[in-house]
């Protein structure tokens, strides 16, 4: 059966498989009731806020949802009023089974942002080979990706490295994520460049609520 990955908007991804449903970074700068709307089953990369927005996720996990994250993720939720049973503190190098897929851990730390700002523990999730890294450049580890969400504009990151890294990384097709930061002049231009230079054709652009089919 095949996979429906679906964007939320900024780095919010979902994937659907018959009665399998996931999501990835839930946000503030995310459609968060579409995202959310029938999932079980959530993944946090890392604490900020445009991955993770607290209020709503609590009440989702009131409501019955299970979340994976690090541990800063799951203090934070605890600390406001989400179930602690319904949340589970991962790491890299962890497999886990979160809305019917299996699920890979990968990493450790946010990107650096500048020596003066403290990372954060950030850890990306490869499913059925679609590798979220979150905020970092999570290396697969010789894993075969499918699809690769690619950050294009945060303060951690420079184009010319995503360029490097999603040519390391190899994957079949690009995903343009974590890009509320961005005009459309340089979205254009970050994809222009991705496409011409990164060796995964051209980046796949999704509205949210738009989707490709795996």
């Amino acid at each position: 059966m095949s996979i429906r990955l679906s964007r939320w908007g900024h780095a919010c991804i979902r994937l659907d498989r018959g009665d399998d449903h996931v999501v990835i970074d839930p946000g503030v700068f995310s459609d968060l009731p579409g995202a959310l709307d029938g999932v079980s089953a959530v993944l946090v990369t890392h604490e900020h806020p445009d991955h993770l927005a607290v209020e709503p996720v609590v009440e989702a996990l009131q409501g019955g949802l299970e979340l994976w994250a690090p541990h800063a993720v799951v203090d934070a939720l605890v600390a406001a009023g989400a179930p602690a049973d319904r949340l589970h503190a991962v790491q890299g190098g962890q497999r886990v089974s979160a809305g019917g897929f299996d699920v890979d851990v990968l990493g450790e730390w946010h990107g650096l942002v500048h020596a003066d700002v403290p990372r954060v523990h950030n850890v990306g999730y490869l499913i059925e080979g679609v590798l979220h890294p979150g905020d970092a450049y999570v290396d697969p580890a010789g894993a075969h990706v499918e699809v690769l969400c690619t950050p294009i504009g945060a303060p951690w990151l420079r184009l010319g490295e995503v360029i490097d890294y999603v040519r390391g990384v190899a994957p079949a097709r690009v995903v343009v994520v974590h890009d509320a930061m961005l005009s459309a002049i340089g979205q254009g231009m970050a994809t222009g460049l991705l496409g011409r230079l990164a060796g995964a054709g051209e980046p796949v652009v999704l509205d949210p609520g738009e989707g490709i089919d795996l």
